[in-house]
C-alpha cells in the first residue's frame, strides 16, 4: 500500500499506528476517513473537515456518512480502503463492501480487521453465517435494526468488556444503537469473513490472524467473480496457521448456506 492515496473508514486505529500490527499510516500517501458522525464514542471530528493523523505528513478530508452511503466520494476515487473493527458495528456488511469496492479504482486494495468471536466479548455468541448476512443484503437492512439486541443482551461477556459499564447502561447503550453504533451486529470467525469478502467479489490476497482478536484480510478490487478457491478450502494455508482453534482444519466451517465454502 506504499504511496496510495487511501480511505479509512472509522478509524484511526491503532493497529494501523507507527506500533501497531500493520503499521500502514507511514506508507500511505495521503489518507481521508469517514465516521458516521461529527461526534462518535469513540471520536470526535475537527470542526475545519480535515483528519489529522501524526503518522501522516498533510490532513486529510473528513467525511461525516454512514459506511454503507459514500455518497459525496465518487466512483474509483481511492487507491485503498481501510477498515479496523468496525464492518461488526455495520448492520449490513455486504452493502458496506459493495460501497467499498465502488470508491476504490482499479486494483484498488482493502485493508479490513475484524474481531475473531474467540478473543472478544462474543465468544458465547453464534457465528454469523454468509446467508445471514446475504438476507440482510437482499432486505435492504439499515442501520437503525436492532434483530440482535436481545442475543447480544444475553450473550455478550460485560466481564470482558469493562469499557461498556455496568448491566444497566450496557443495556441503554445498545437499546439505543442508531445513536451510538457500539453493538456488534454480527460476530465472526476467519472462514466466515473470508466467505463475506469472497461473495463481494473481492479477490483475496492475503489472510491473517493475531491475537488478542484479529483478523486481518487483504484483498483487492476486480472485475467479475475472483477465483478464490485457494482461501475457500478447508485446508486452506491461513488456516494452518490461525491461533484460534476453530480455524484449523477438521474445525467446523460455521460460513452457512450460500458460501462457497460448503460447496
Amino acid at each position: 500500500m506504499a504511496g496510495r492515496r487511501g480511505l479509512e473508514i472509522g478509524g484511526p486505529s491503532e493497529l494501523f499506528s507507527t506500533e501497531g500490527v500493520l503499521p500502514i499510516y507511514r506508507s500511505l500517501k495521503a489518507l481521508d476517513n469517514c465516521l458516521y458522525s461529527s461526534q462518535t464514542i469513540w471520536k470526535s471530528a475537527t470542526d475545519d473537515g480535515l483528519f489529522r493523523h501524526p503518522a501522516l505528513k498533510n490532513p486529510g478530508r473528513q467525511f461525516i456518512c454512514d459506511a454503507t452511503q459514500l455518497e459525496s466520494i465518487q466512483d474509483g476515487e481511492y487507491e485503498c480502503l481501510l477498515a479496523s473493527h468496525c464492518l461488526e458495528h455495520v448492520a449490513n456488511p455486504l452493502r458496506a463492501l459493495a460501497e467499498w469496492k465502488r470508491v476504490l479504482g482499479d486494483g484498488g486494495l482493502l485493508l479490513l480487521a475484524l474481531p475473531h468471536k474467540e478473543g472478544t466479548f462474543d465468544w458465547r455468541r453464534p457465528t454469523t453465517t454468509l446467508a445471514h448476512v446475504m438476507e440482510d443484503y437482499d432486505n435492504n437492512i439499515g442501520e437503525e435494526d436492532l434483530t440482535h439486541l436481545e442475543e447480544v443482551i444475553e450473550l455478550h461477556d460485560l466481564s470482558m468488556d469493562k469499557a461498556a459499564g455496568s448491566r444497566i447502561q450496557f443495556e441503554q447503550r445498545c437499546g439505543d444503537n442508531f445513536r451510538h453504533r457500539a453493538m456488534h451486529h454480527h460476530v465472526f470467525e476467519t472462514a466466515s469473513a473470508v466467505a463475506m469478502v469472497d461473495h463481494a467479489g473481492f479477490e483475496l490476497l492475503r489472510v491473517e490472524t493475531f491475537r488478542p482478536c484479529h483478523i486481518l484480510i487483504t484483498a483487492r478490487r476486480c472485475e467479475g467473480f475472483p477465483n478464490n478457491a485457494g482461501f475457500l478450502k478447508p485446508d486452506a494455508a491461513y488456516r494452518l496457521t490461525s491461533c484460534f482453534s476453530s480455524d484449523k482444519p477438521g474445525g467446523v466451517l460455521h460460513a452457512g448456506p450460500g458460501s462457497r465454502l460448503s460447496r
